[in-house]
């Protein structure tokens, strides 16, 4: 390994991976710094493992409702091992891409875990035995880790994070969720669906708080359909973990009641990973637990970049990639490098039914001061949406009535995160909501709600 590089890079999540190749494609000496497995979090702990897990309890769901589609099987079971093995197997798979993505990009990995050092070097750490590097420039994509509340300690048994959520030995027969947010609801459906008894407690008014109302409202009433226990509102004190399984003191509206469930799963968010990487020593500035950075993600200290989990901005993998992207190229002298715009970033939770949104809620439209026209579609008037057994969920559409920006759009429904998509490109060429109208969607496909969404906007939807 060489000891100088024109770019170092402290984390291989989708951050600090994207970033090292646009590094190499731009002609810049590149090494990336990685403690545990390529990929980071995401592709080992996060976006991809529970995307298997998904997939199998959307399979065993499907299985379970194979008379709604004129098909007799005999009675499935979910072999819980064999479930988490293919997740893990997914993981595995993925790492060793990124692994094969770094050598032909000439990367050169450096492992240990890594640490910033005043006048551009990074010392890097493994067994023992500490390496100084030196740099031209270095990048902080350290992401980040589960928030472990303060009167709920995780001791990965009984209270545990999503890590353990997903590597599991055998199947809780009963799980309290802490917390709505993506992770949560997630974990919820996997677990719900394989026939654990979930209980989710939410602080906040409404589960997946960050989406329009009815978004939320509209999963809440498909997960009480599964037999989900929903507490809003609510918090839990403590939990008991000195009997066999886990007590829960819940505080609700309606008074304090006891929850007893085998496992506890805290899904609470995330805080960034910036303790003992050299920050202070740096004299690297923080503020609020994130890394404070300009536009391009320059830190207050020359020379030293930081992307991802570790900033102000959503913390989401796409967003990491989109912000090493724009980083390294701002780095490399790239002409008519733009800023993110954190406003068309498309959020979407995996759960059954699916949620993709981007932009403004209704909500959040009327508090900027815009007078909107909203238009909505629900899948059960979709034939396509009937026809494949999923007629649950809608498309709901924001538009600025005075020159017909698209302000927002939420989706809940199956394949919806396939369709966000299609949201952040038109935003992004400011096309408005007639042009939508007058865009020809395939027929019969889940996409012709977002048309038919938008025609609803402004009063000429065919199908309601």
């Amino acid at each position: 390994m060489a000891s100088q590089y024109d770019l170092i890079i402290i984390g291989s999540g989708p951050g600090g991976y994207v970033a090292a190749i646009r590094a190499s494609q731009l002609g810049l000496k590149t090494a990336i710094v990685e403690k545990e497995s390529l990929g980071g979090i995401c592709l080992n702990w996060g976006c991809i493992p529970t995307k298997a897990l998904l997939k199998s309890a959307q399979v065993f769901q499907y299985i379970n409702h194979a008379k709604d589609y004129g098909i007799t099987v005999g009675n499935a079971e979910a072999d819980f091992g064999a479930i988490i093995k293919r997740s893990r197997d997914v993981a595995n798979g993925m790492s060793k891409g990124v692994n094969f993505l770094m050598k032909k990009n000439k990367i050169d990995i450096l492992e240990g875990a890594g640490r910033v050092k005043p006048g551009k070097k990074v010392e890097v750490e493994k067994d023992g035995k500490k390496t100084e590097y030196t740099a031209t420039s270095i990048i902080i994509a350290t992401g980040g880790r589960a928030r472990q509340l303060p009167n709920v300690p995780i001791d990965g048994q009984k209270v545990i994070e999503y890590r353990k959520a997903m590597s599991l030995e055998k199947q809780p027969k009963s799980l309290l969720v802490i917390g709505s947010g993506a992770i949560g609801v997630e974990f919820a459906y996997v677990y719900a669906s394989m026939g654990t008894k979930v209980t989710i407690v939410e602080f906040m008014p409404n589960v997946v708080p960050v989406e329009d109302e009815d978004i939320s409202k509209e999963l809440a009433k498909q997960y009480k359909k599964m037999g989900i226990d929903i507490y809003l509102n609510s918090s839990v004190e403590k939990v008991d973990t000195g009997g066999a399984g886990c007590v829960s003191t819940v505080k609700t509206p309606s008074g304090e009641i006891k929850i007893e469930t085998d496992v506890v799963l805290s899904a609470a968010g995330v805080v960034a990973n910036i303790e003992n990487i050299g920050l202070e020593e740096t004299g690297i500035k923080v503020e609020k637990g994130k890394i404070t950075t300009d536009d391009y993600y320059q830190t207050n200290v020359p020379g030293y970049y930081a992307i991802g989990d570790v900033t102000k901005g959503q913390a989401l993998a796409h967003v990491a990639s989109a912000e090493g992207i724009i980083c390294v190229e701002k780095i490399a002298g790239q002409p008519h490098v733009h800023p993110l715009n954190y406003n068309n970033i498309p959020g979407c939770t995996y759960c059954t039914p699916e949620i993709a949104s981007v932009g403004y809620t209704e909500k959040a439209a009327k508090e900027a001061g815009y007078e909107i026209k909203v238009g909505k579609f629900p899948f059960s008037a979709s034939g396509k949406a009937k026809a494949a057994g999923a007629p649950e969920g809608f498309v709901k559409l924001i538009f600025d009535a005075k020159y017909g920006e698209w302000l927002g759009a939420h989706m809940i429904g199956t394949n919806v995160t396939e369709m966000i998509a299609e949201v952040v490109v038109a935003r992004n060429l400011e096309t408005t909501g007639h042009e939508i109208v007058k865009s020809v969607h395939p027929h019969p496909t889940m996409s012709e709600a977002i048309m038919e969404a938008a025609a609803a906007a402004y009063g000429e939807v065919i199908h309601l």
